[in-house]
């Protein structure tokens, strides 16, 4: 059983009939296009996307329907050929396809990108960033809700 060695979780022991497949890469990483789905009990429902070739290379996401469960999941069909899914029928999160949220940081509170998420074909464990044909979405969906701002006094706001 191979082995990579991970910036964030050490030494991981994987087997290789369990690596996505991106055929075409991420967007702004193009050349890495295979990765691991990770989830570990103490960050449940959290899944890690740890690259196989990259040690620093680790997405956080979220299944979608733990961000929005009322999800509707839209994929074009050159993403759906890319991949292998069926083309002019509805795809089934869970049955069909892994459904994932990329999750960013920002300095405002957490976000989840639902305008593109990652498709996976469950099936033959080929994997897609999809970007929504539609566009109903937004790729910094709030996770938390904004807390209201204390008034900041008159002699500080001049900073």
């Amino acid at each position: 059983m191979p082995t990579i060695q991970t910036q964030f979780f050490g030494p991981l022991p994987y087997e290789p009939s369990a690596v996505l497949e991106f055929p075409r890469g991420l967007p702004g990483f193009d050349e890495r296009r295979r990765f691991l789905a990770l989830s570990f009990p103490d960050s449940h429902p959290l899944v890690f996307l740890q690259s196989v070739d990259e040690p620093a290379l680790c997405l956080i996401t979220l299944p979608i329907l733990a961000v929005d469960p009322q999800y509707q999941l839209r994929v074009s069909n050159e993403d759906r050929e890319l991949v292998g899914l069926a083309l002019g029928r509805p795809l089934r999160i869970g049955d069909d396809v892994l459904c994932l949220a990329v999750l960013s940081i920002r300095e405002t509170g957490p976000t989840a990108n639902l305008l593109a998420p990652v498709v996976v074909n469950l099936a033959n464990l080929k994997a897609v960033q999809a970007i929504s044909p539609e566009g109903a979405y937004s790729y910094q969906h709030t996770l938390l809700p904004s807390e209201t701002p204390e008034a900041i006094p008159q002699e500080t706001a001049a900073c």
